[in-house]
């Protein structure tokens, strides 16, 4: 067979493996995403002012929370978790990235042979002569010492886009870590606003007992007047040790609370310094939403699902130029002789090497497809993740602002609810004095402004959260 058709044989295989490899399958298209609504309620948006752009040291008044986040923030340990995915995202990257170079290294290697002196290449080895005066060792050794490249020519922009999707990755892990952050300043206000509402709470309980202990002492005096019996001084006392047993209640929960803060900051049970004003004349923050479409630019976790959806796409065409032909060069240079004190004889000890591979796949391509369509399928996953969060944003700022609102309301309504109750507790206790009301309606009158007191404790701890938590859903805090 002559040399040109030999090339012709070749070009022809060649020319085959790449129209094989080019038959690559289409990607599955996405669909439109549906777009976010123009306001978070009924009437069109028109105020861009929006609360998220607060840095979280001012959106914050109370000093002794600031300290807690501030401290919270350098020693968290889920924190500094995502701070460690950051940077192995960080490295995955200088991985994607050294493979777009060639790869360069030096060997050296010594070994021996002997083979059979009647064999071909026995024969060959005894017939040859090197050069005058040197013979040719038996067994023969083999001395080499070369520097080697390997290269794969990225024609198709796969590793390229492995790469784009790795810097992709690397984003939307930085993202994740600002969504951590958003929620830990947010979970340790909503603690620390638990913890004064159980503070308060626990001075109501107290004033209660007082309160209860006074007119115990009255029944009694009442029963040994022969104005009252038994039935009353027992009820009376039933009352007082139900309010002691919801002291030591709340005391539990305040250690618990701490405690909980104390973990958030990664730190061992100490007692959390804070605010000792009246709790029901502080004042929720005051917010603004803005409009829904800032959640795109403000919110991490939908920042994050973004990239992710970004790296996903690119993760498909990685996927899709595995069908296509690929181009490797390897090249070789250095020194090997059969001695050592003839490696460094030029040019007779100099050996090189360049070679070029183009190789596809061509029958057996079901690996190749079922990653593709794994590619495809993660695409389409990260895209209804995408949607899923905005939406999911936007609803959180909805539900979140029409709280503020009936908080609201229903704090004006329970405040009014306590003033009454107050007042009764006074004149049932007047009218008991004077023999005109029984024990029962002194009884029920304080329990009822009791619970009425720590409904409208709970309700202010409420309205306190809701606004930090439209500060949180808004997207702010890690800025």
């Amino acid at each position: 067979m002559s040399k040109f058709k030999l090339y012709q044989y070749s070009v022809a295989v060649g020319l085959c493996l790449a129209v094989a490899g080019c038959k690559a399958p289409a990607a599955e298209t996405a669909t439109t995403s549906t777009p976010v609504p123009e306001a978070f309620g009924i009437a069109k948006a028109q105020d861009t002012t929006n609360t998220s752009t607060v840095k979280w040291n001012a959106f914050f008044k109370d000093q002794n929370l600031v300290d807690l986040i501030d401290v919270a923030l350098k020693n968290n340990q889920e924190l500094n978790m995502t701070l460690q995915e950051i940077e192995i995202a960080k490295n995955d990257i200088r991985v994607r990235k050294g493979l777009l170079l060639p790869t360069v290294g030096v060997r050296a290697g010594a070994g021996v042979e002997k083979v059979g002196r009647y064999t071909s290449q026995g024969a060959g080895d005894a017939t040859t002569e090197i050069k005058p005066g040197i013979e040719t060792p038996d067994p023969l050794g083999d001395f080499t010492i070369a520097a080697y490249a390997n290269w794969e020519v990225d024609i198709w922009k796969k590793l390229r886009n492995s790469k784009k999707a790795a810097v992709n990755r690397y984003l939307a892990t930085v993202e994740g870590k600002n969504f951590v952050v958003t929620n830990l300043i947010a979970e340790i206000a909503d603690s620390y606003y638990e913890l004064l509402a159980l503070d308060s709470q626990l001075d109501i309980v107290k004033q209660t007992i007082t309160l209860q202990s006074n007119a115990l002492e009255i029944v009694k005096i009442q029963k040994q007047a022969a104005r009252a019996t038994e039935l009353g001084v027992k009820k009376f006392e039933a009352e007082v040790l139900t309010s002691k047993s919801l002291e030591f209640d709340i005391l539990q929960q305040i250690k618990e609370d701490e405690n909980k803060i104390n973990f958030l900051l990664g730190r061992y049970p100490q007692e959390i310094k804070r605010t000792n004003s009246n709790f029901l004349t502080l004042l929720p923050a005051s917010v603004s939403a803005g409009i829904p479409s800032q959640l795109l630019m403000n919110r991490p976790d939908v920042k994050q699902a973004e990239l992710q959806l970004v790296a996903a796409k690119l993760d498909v065409k990685v996927a899709r130029a595995e069908f296509y032909p690929s181009l490797d060069i390897s090249a070789a240079f250095g020194v090997q002789a059969f001695k050592p004190s003839y490696l460094f004889t030029f040019p007779e000890s100099i050996l090189y090497s360049l070679a070029g591979d183009l190789a596809a796949p061509l029958i057996n391509r079901n690996a190749i497809k079922a990653e593709f369509s794994s590619a495809n399928a993660r695409q389409l996953q990260a895209l209804y993740n995408y949607d899923k969060t905005i939406l999911n944003a936007y609803l959180e700022v909805s539900n979140q602002l029409s709280k503020i609102d009936n908080l609201q309301k229903s704090y004006d309504l329970k405040s009014q609810q306590v003033d009454a109750l107050n007042t009764s507790i006074e004149v049932s206790n007047d009218l008991f004095k004077s023999a005109r009301v029984d024990y029962f309606e002194v009884l029920m009158t304080q329990r009822d402004a009791l619970e009425s007191k720590l409904e409208l404790i709970d309700t202010k701890k409420e309205q306190l959260n809701a606004a930090v938590h439209v500060y949180r859903d808004l997207g702010g805090g890690w800025k």
